[in-house]
């Protein structure tokens, strides 16, 4: 029988080495030198937002976070950890779907002809640094979506082809995290070029680094670093199993799917949507949501026109609107969509739960509605259901 230690070491083909925080931020300078825009966690605003990072210097060192259903604060911490920190406010959605896309413009010209012009995406080449487990499945969700079937969204490929992913394996769950739950973390296993896990103990600060995919290792090459020592290996494996039994939520222990569809006039849907505002916060925080709408705008001459794409909800009222009206006028039906869709009939269009157990519409409801809470209680209805006489 191996231990921890043995158990992570890599497969063949696949480096590993432990960097220090020189380490990490020449793996900032090194990217940068590659032509990509590194983005990654930064403090502003009072919170851990994802942005573009000039160095590493600009990483949230020493901060963590306090979650809690409609609770988000930052704290700090005295460990100087860069990455002890849960899911903010955005997601990588943000950076390869973003919220507001100009398709094309229009203007008329003197003679009364017309000028069409195609707005093409920004040339970008993408890495991530900081990449949650849950939210690498986010991607690999988004990529399904967006770029896996008929219908392919250019705009999504062009910054999505060629990212680079460094995920960072979750050691500091939140309390609305539940990836456990979902299969999704707080381990990385697949889908990234390089894989870091942090460590802080009394033999210094560190991090074990692993590549996931050729152009990963190269660049692991080019970083200052030292062979892997079991030591760290053995505090990284710890860490995140440590994390997984302290997941602070957890969905009940059943096939969602089935869940969703056998409780449809349950109840619960009242009582939840009594609480709901329908303001669609929790769409917009979701990692894997994807719809949008389009907006035609014009100038007040009405000589230049334009077409945009946005970011749509369904939670809108108009949302789901035909001739005769909306389809779903009440909240209640607006919510039951949402999560239905999003735990049940997302697997029946995409071979998947659209939830990653991020925890981001937990913390982003402004009324504290928590959807593993609801899960549960749509659970229990169902089993006392079935036990009545």
């Amino acid at each position: 029988m191996t231990g921890p230690a043995e158990n992570r070491r890599p497969p063949d083909g696949m480096t590993e080495a432990v960097l220090d925080r020189s380490g990490l931020a020449a793996l900032v300078t090194v990217l940068q030198g590659r032509g990509r825009t590194v983005i990654g966690p930064t403090v502003r605003d009072g919170a851990i937002v994802l942005d573009e990072l000039a160095s590493a210097t600009a990483l949230p060192y020493g901060w963590g976070v306090e979650l809690e259903a409609g609770t988000y604060r930052l704290i700090p911490r005295d460990d100087g950890a860069a990455f002890s920190h849960s899911a903010g406010p955005q997601s990588w959605k943000s950076f390869l779907h973003p919220e507001r896309v100009r398709q094309w413009s229009a203007d008329r010209e003197p003679g009364g002809g017309l000028t069409v012009r195609e707005e093409r995406p920004e040339e970008v080449s993408y890495a991530f640094l900081g990449v949650r487990p849950c939210d690498l499945r986010a991607i690999r969700i988004l990529d399904r979506v967006m770029a896996g079937g008929r219908y392919r969204d250019p705009a999504y490929l062009s910054r999505r082809t060629g990212a680079f992913l460094i995920a960072v394996e979750c050691t500091e769950p939140g309390a609305t995290c539940f990836c456990v739950s979902m299969g999704t973390g707080p381990a990385a296993d697949a889908g990234y070029d390089l894989a870091l896990t942090e460590v802080v103990d009394d033999d210094g600060h560190r991090f074990l680094c692993r590549s996931g995919t050729e152009e990963g290792a190269a660049v692991l090459t080019e970083l200052p670093h030292r062979a892997a020592d079991d030591a760290t290996r053995t505090a990284a494996v710890l860490g995140v199993r440590e994390a997984a039994e302290r997941m602070g939520r957890s969905m009940p222990p059943v096939d969602l799917r089935t869940l969703m569809r056998d409780t449809l006039e349950a109840d619960r849907w009242d009582d939840v949507t009594a609480r709901c505002l329908s303001c669609g916060n929790c769409t917009m925080v979701c990692p894997t949501c994807f719809c949008t709408t389009t907006e035609d705008v014009t100038d007040l001459t009405g000589d230049h026109a334009e077409r945009w794409r946005r970011w749509d909800s369904c939670y809108d009222l108009d949302f789901s609107l035909l001739h005769g009206g909306p389809v779903r006028s009440s909240p209640r039906s607006r919510y039951r969509q949402w999560l239905t869709h999003k735990l049940g009939t997302w697997h029946d269009q995409f071979d998947s739960s659209g939830c990653v157990g991020c925890g981001r519409c937990i913390v982003w409801c402004p009324t504290g509605i928590d959807l593993t809470e609801e899960a549960h209680a749509l659970h229990q209805e169902a089993r006392g259901s079935q036990d009545a006489p």
